[in-house]
């Protein structure tokens, strides 16, 4: 039975479990449904404000996270690139209260290159009058910029650049792992009135949408561990919601966490988005590759796709990591060998995949598939179907 992002907010909050694990595509409303539960747990005033208490009672990580930082490049001033903070709570405690920098820069590293540092300004200096009138000088601490560079041996340095997309998005995550680190701490001190702030005592969800876009397999498993160990660690209090469309996060997190059937209520989740708009959060058992055997829902994905003419740019990426898949099943070296049971040109097959799978490409980012290649993905999903026989096999297992 389809639901509303509002129920399932609603199931996710009546559940009143410690970690809530769920899989879905991009695009199909992870981050929204962030936004609905908070919207959910944070109740308005009567004139449709956030009370203070309210904000206090859900962190969460998402593409709204991000949106607190934005690069000043100064091109007219030829300086160096800073990453800007937008002013909010949410920094100004772990960074200037707690100053947690230090933090920041061995989480940042671990997934990242270990010579690539941040640099917050941390003070700066005003000139103003006191009382009497006589001039004197305030030192104000503040991190409103971050500048990086790469340490090249000895005490030299690179000088300051721009950094990646994907080392900004881990720079970020980074400074909300720091934050939950130190969440978790505050919360683990039994007595109230022994903790050192008390802007968490009312703190009942932390919701993560995602942290693992930029990272490769290893940097994603140690991630996947470092959250799992740290959920672990926090007081029942805390209740974690987390999403993600990777197959391997989902499954690191679901071992570590041992989420399985045996002694445990329902906690692990499929969402889908219908046609309709509404969405279906369905209950799955076991971790991504024996609960809801990703291959066959990528499978069914793609032939729903085909089916409907809906076929777009992201389904070329599904049907990649389908090929990928099956060819690491069987023992291939390469997801392109099992093009060799299409008739036509094997590289024009590789390179209409690759048009729409690698960002690199990006003159060809903004444009639809063409109707020619929306039936390559068919002509190739139906070589998958009918020449390589253990799709037949899990069905008949499933």
């Amino acid at each position: 039975m389809s639901q509303t992002l509002e129920e399932i907010a609603q199931q996710l909050h009546a559940a009143d479990k410690k970690v809530q694990l769920i899989y879905a595509f991009n695009g199909t409303g992870k981050t929204r449904l962030s936004r609905t539960l908070k919207d959910l747990i944070a109740h308005k005033t009567e004139d449709g404000q956030e009370s203070e208490l309210s904000r206090e009672k859900i962190l969460y990580y998402n593409a709204f996270t991000e949106d607190l930082f934005y690069w000043n490049n100064d091109l007219q001033g030829d300086g160096d690139a800073k990453l800007v903070i937008q002013p909010n709570t949410f920094t100004e405690w772990i960074l200037t209260e707690q100053g947690q920098e230090p933090n920041i820069t061995r989480n940042f590293q671990r997934y990242a290159n270990d010579k690539l540092t941040p640099t917050f300004n941390q003070e700066y200096t005003v000139q103003t009058k006191d009382e009497l009138g006589q001039d004197k000088e305030i030192v104000i601490k503040a991190n409103s910029e971050v500048t990086f560079s790469v340490e090249a041996g000895g005490d030299e340095e690179t000088g300051n650049f721009k950094i990646s997309k994907g080392e900004e998005s881990n720079f970020i995550w980074s400074i909300f792992f720091t934050l939950l680190e130190e969440v978790v701490s505050v919360l683990s001190i039994a007595e109230v009135g022994d903790r050192p702030t008390d802007q968490f005592n009312v703190l009942q969800y932390v919701f993560v949408d995602d942290p693992v876009s930029s990272l490769d397999e290893n940097h994603l498993i140690e991630l996947a561990v470092n959250l799992a160990n740290l959920i672990k660690a926090a007081p029942q209090q805390l209740k974690f919601v987390v999403t993600t469309h990777s197959p391997l996060f989902y499954n690191v997190l679901h071992n570590e966490l041992d989420l399985r059937k045996q002694g445990k209520k329902e906690g692990c989740y499929l969402l889908e988005r219908m046609e309709d708009g509404t969405f279906n959060l369905n209950v799955k058992y076991g971790d991504a590759n024996k609960s809801f055997s990703y291959h066959l829902h990528l499978k069914k994905v793609l032939e729903e796709a085909i089916a409907g003419n809906a076929v777009e740019r992201y389904h070329f990426t599904l049907l990649r990591n389908l090929y990928e898949k099956t060819a690491g099943f069987l023992g291939y070296a390469r997801w392109s060998d099992l093009l060799d049971t299409v008739d036509g040109s094997k590289d024009a097959y590789v390179r209409a995949i690759n048009t729409f799978t690698h960002s690199a490409l990006s003159n060809e980012q903004v444009r639809d598939p063409s109707p020619a290649e929306k039936n390559t993905v068919k002509l190739l999903l139906d070589n998958l179907v009918n020449n390589y026989a253990y799709w037949q096999q899990d069905e008949q297992n499933g």
